[in-house]
């Protein structure tokens, strides 16, 4: 089957994925280090790791063994994180990246510097650690692969270059509000990673896939994410579709894996965790806006989905 480019694509779901990303805690490290060297990221769960090679050749090493060689101008997303290493060379032991000197630029950017100055053969980088986060459509994360590379970005996404140097011009010049400009660079680098991602083919993550390119069930989903306090019924999901209930179930089964109550439910207490949580709404509120008829109910949704109450999602926020 042919790889489709995201132009031939449904626009409504991938625009539902991009505008609902943010990036929380965003720590970054500027990388510049002579060979041989070897620099290792341990697991951090619930994190994301991203890495653009600037200048050199580096090879990525999962944990697991696999390998993948980074030339200047390649990005890698790994949006579960996990252990890594990158290297100068395959064979090569790692040191833990935390036990290098660093040099604070601001509270989030720090500097690591492990060469001589002005080394012909210097390795540069920048690395961000990040809560990533896609808001209501959070359970599609679990399709993403392990890794995302995309080789040669600059050349397939010329405007990714000039992000990357205004980052490091933010970075090294401190002017007034860098750090917030800094973080707001990196969302439209992670995001144009995950949209290149989708036009080499997702791949193989069938189920976004086969919703990405499914223009009906697309339009369904979306609408979901627009309005979540809808009361959505199948019969109006199977409307939006352009088919039968009992078709519009099995299809949209077949690509989620849930059925669409439980898939608008869980929907609703992704958002519902980063209202309280992060924006600090009220809980009678966050009800409200999610279409419940009551706080108790609400709560009672979000317990069996969770796990835990609503004012957990709060404390686990308040929570250094």
């Amino acid at each position: 089957m042919a790889i489709q480019s995201i132009g031939s694509l449904p626009s409504d779901l991938m625009g539902e994925l991009l505008l609902g990303m943010r990036l929380r805690g965003v720590r970054y490290r500027r990388i510049q280090v002579a060979p041989p060297f070897g620099l290792g990221f341990g697991t951090a769960a619930g994190w994301a790791q991203f890495h653009f090679i600037v200048d050199g050749t580096v090879f990525l090493r999962m944990e697991a063994g696999d390998l993948h060689s980074l030339g200047a101008g390649s990005a890698v997303f790994l949006p579960h994180g996990g252990a890594h290493e990158l290297l100068s060379a395959p064979e090569l032991p790692s040191r833990d990246i935390s036990s290098f000197e660093t040099a604070p630029l601001c509270d989030s950017v720090c500097d690591i510097t492990a060469c001589v100055p002005g080394g012909a053969s210097d390795a540069v980088m920048f690395s961000s650690c990040m809560e990533f986060d896609l808001g209501g459509m959070q359970g599609l994360v679990r399709l993403m692969p392990q890794v995302m590379l995309v080789d040669r970005l600059s050349q397939r996404h010329p405007e990714i270059l000039p992000i990357l140097q205004a980052m490091d011009s933010e970075a090294r010049h401190r002017r007034v509000g860098f750090a917030g400009i800094l973080a707001r660079l990196a969302d439209v680098v992670c995001a144009t990673i995950v949209r290149g991602w989708v036009e080499c083919g997702c791949g193989g993550a069938s189920g976004l896939v086969e919703a990405l390119r499914d223009p009906r069930l697309a339009g369904a989903i979306a609408a979901l994410h627009r309005d979540p306090g809808h009361g959505w019924t199948v019969a109006e999901l199977a409307a939006v579709m352009g088919c039968s209930r009992s078709v519009f179930a099995d299809r949209f089964q077949a690509v989620t894996g849930v059925t669409p109550w439980r898939y608008l439910t869980e929907v609703r207490m992704r958002l519902a965790s980063q209202w309280i949580g992060h924006d600090k709404v009220p809980i009678d509120a966050v009800a409200h806006r999610l279409g419940y008829a009551s706080q108790a109910a609400f709560s009672r949704a979000f317990k069996r989905v969770t796990g835990g109450p609503p004012g957990a999602a709060r404390a686990a926020s308040a929570a250094p």
